[in-house]
């Protein structure tokens, strides 16, 4: 990551947090953390100093079209220039919805601020950085978020719908945006992060929740964040420079046969 200039949304915890932390200790450059969680990517900043690198804070709320591309506009600011979009944020039906609203129960609203936030940010961020990652010299590219469930199917119809969105749009950017900017996703099993974890207290059987979250791992544990982080740089990085319009599961092996140990 030498010397790029990186924004990643989603970045106040979990696996944004690792992937801002890992591409300063790689050596980027500038990296602008953006969420709309302040207190928490400021926390994210401090770690992307101590581990050498220098960057900004940036409040965004991505179901604003207008934030996000002010949010844009002041990474480019920040860091005299873009080289590396990573759509990380991301969240699933059941920050808004009972634990298994089916297709037949979800409300409308939810469908639509989980589509907004998995989806529609991410055309919007990459429509708006579009222009200063063509410009860049130092391999611009885009990562986006996608996950397992949007290779297979979960009962979380929205969340499965809007990542397979992400997966094809990854493609598409990729098109796209050819020859001069990079497009890949990463698509992630269960890690460990803040939100699995209180998935599983908040369960009514935290042993059997964290089974289910990690049983179908042939690795036979919860991924970490750090794990993702190190793929998230690789396909940002100029030895990733074959790659392009692919999705690459971090997954412990899940995608692999769909069994549960």
């Amino acid at each position: 990551m030498d010397d790029k200039r990186v924004l990643i949304t989603g970045a106040a915890q979990g696996m944004g947090r690792q992937i801002a932390v890992e591409m300063a200790r790689q050596g980027a450059a500038y990296v602008s953390v953006a969420d709309i969680a302040t207190e928490g990517a400021e926390e994210t900043l401090a770690l992307v100093e101590a581990a050498g690198g220098r960057g900004q804070v940036v409040r965004v709320d991505l179901t604003d079209s207008a934030d996000v591309r002010t949010m844009v506009e002041t990474a480019v600011r920040g860091g005299g220039g873009l080289d590396t979009l990573v759509n990380n944020a991301g969240v699933i039906d059941s920050a808004f919805a009972p634990e298994l609203a089916t297709v037949d129960r979800l409300p409308e609203e939810v469908w639509d601020r989980v589509f907004d936030i998995n989806v529609k940010a991410v055309y919007l961020a990459t429509q708006a950085a579009s222009a200063a990652l063509r410009a860049s010299a130092n391999g611009p590219s885009i990562v986006n978020a996608a996950s397992v469930a949007g290779l297979t199917g979960y009962a979380t119809p929205a969340y499965v719908a809007s990542k397979g969105a992400v997966v094809q749009l990854t493609k598409a950017t990729a098109i796209g945006l050819s020859p001069e900017v990079r497009c890949n996703a990463f698509a992630p099993g269960s890690i460990e992060t803040p939100m699995a974890r209180e998935r599983i207290a908040s369960a009514d059987d935290p042993v059997r929740q964290e089974w289910l979250m990690t049983g179908a791992h042939l690795i036979p544990r919860f991924g970490r964040a750090e794990e993702v982080a190190e793929v998230v740089c690789f396909l940002a990085s100029d030895r990733a420079s074959f790659l392009t319009g692919v999705t690459v599961p971090v997954d412990g092996g899940l995608m692999a046969w769909r069994g549960l140990r």
